[in-house]
């Protein structure tokens, strides 16, 4: 788990590339880089309040052990508070 000041997503990921997608901490953020398909489907569940993961790592990796998992919360009390 990691916790961001910021989320920077990048469409320009071409599939030829390897990679399913990719996440890197960039100063006290993360930006995570997918392909094209993945930023439109990534729209529609942000526009729908839907929960949305991601799938980072090469295309050829059998078992992908990083996620960014986009999750909505029923309690915002308790979020952003500061």
């Amino acid at each position: 788990v990691t916790g961001a000041s910021f989320v920077v997503f990048n469409g320009a990921l071409k599939t030829s590339s390897g990679f399913l997608a990719k996440s890197s901490i960039v100063e006290d953020g993360l930006m995570v880089q997918i392909t094209r398909e993945a930023m439109e489907s990534l729209r529609q569940a942000l526009r729908e309040k839907k929960n949305f993961k991601i799938a980072c790592g090469k295309t050829d990796a059998g078992d992908v052990k990083e996620y960014v998992d986009i999750c909505w919360v029923e309690n915002e009390e308790k979020t952003n508070q500061g």
